[in-house]
């Protein structure tokens, strides 16, 4: 079957009474040229070894496996999970292992401790910001993570301060990875097309935070407890604070107690989290 195929794709699905479930994120990459800029923008050699949740019907998956790269695939619809193990798996035995299962419900210790080079994945719309949520936020997440996801979406992984899209999951991302929209994707690139448009999104590993693993995690509870008042001035907000972030002086470390969440530099957060925890 050629993948990228609409007509063969949706002969797929008719032969095997497969309807695409648009809670899953079902929504078949169908276009070559935006598949090869995909899997260009992985920039994987040959023998490393990619991270892919939602494989689907393994486009992605064999545009990689055709790079020599090493895939574990991980696919919740059992359908999907047996055509992949039909095909894909019988032509690449020796590089392609796929697991069965919610992404959300595997060990990430466990996974990530294959140290793999790249994450790539064509995310479900409605559960893909938490599964990247999830990757990033572990110490062993792999380099480069280049995934398809919801243009909006997208906008607020990349987002610079003092913009409306910054929020949690932009300083989450960008406080370890740069992040760069590579493509805007239109909704016929799939089948069945979604209703919005996609991005292409690349991330790759940078080595500018300053933070240890313990101070991270209380940035990440700081920066979520931040935005949910983000209209408010910090220095009010702080004040009411749990601790330890209610002993935080804005003035004392040079920043407004005026200003606001979105529009603070990931330098300001990590003096932020460093006023009020150690390494």
């Amino acid at each position: 079957m050629n993948r990228t195929s609409p007509s063969d794709v949706k002969a797929w699905c008719i032969e095997r009474g497969f309807h695409p479930n648009k809670t899953l994120g079902q929504n078949f990459l169908i276009d070559r040229n935006i598949l090869d800029v995909l899997a260009n923008a992985v920039g994987i050699h040959p023998g490393e070894k990619v991270l892919e949740v939602g494989p689907g019907l393994g486009v992605m998956t064999e545009a990689l496996l055709q790079r020599e790269a090493h895939v574990t695939a991980i696919e919740k619809d059992p359908a999907l999970a047996q055509w992949l193990r039909d095909s894909l798996c019988k032509d690449y035995p020796d590089t392609l292992t796929l697991l069965e299962g919610d992404a959300l419900n595997f060990d990430w210790d466990e996974l990530l401790a294959e140290d793999f080079k790249a994450f790539a994945s064509n995310l479900p719309y409605s559960v893909g910001t938490r599964i990247l949520m999830d990757l990033i936020c572990h110490p062993k997440a792999p380099q480069r993570l280049v995934t398809l996801v919801q243009l909006e979406v997208a906008n607020r992984f990349a987002a610079p301060p003092s913009t409306p899209e910054r929020g949690t999951a932009g300083v989450w991302i960008q406080l370890d990875y740069d992040v760069r929209v590579v493509r805007n994707v239109k909704p016929s690139c799939f089948w069945p097309p979604p209703e919005v448009t996609s991005a292409i999104v690349a991330m790759d590993r940078h080595q500018r935070s300053s933070l240890t693993e313990a101070q991270k995690e209380s940035f990440r509870k700081l920066s979520k407890h931040l935005f949910t008042q983000r209209r408010k001035q910090l220095g009010k907000v702080l004040r009411k604070s749990p601790p330890p972030f209610n002993t935080i002086d804005c003035a004392a470390i040079g920043i407004d107690p005026a200003r606001r969440a979105e529009t603070l530099s990931l330098p300001e957060w990590e003096s932020l989290v460093k006023a009020c925890v150690k390494a």
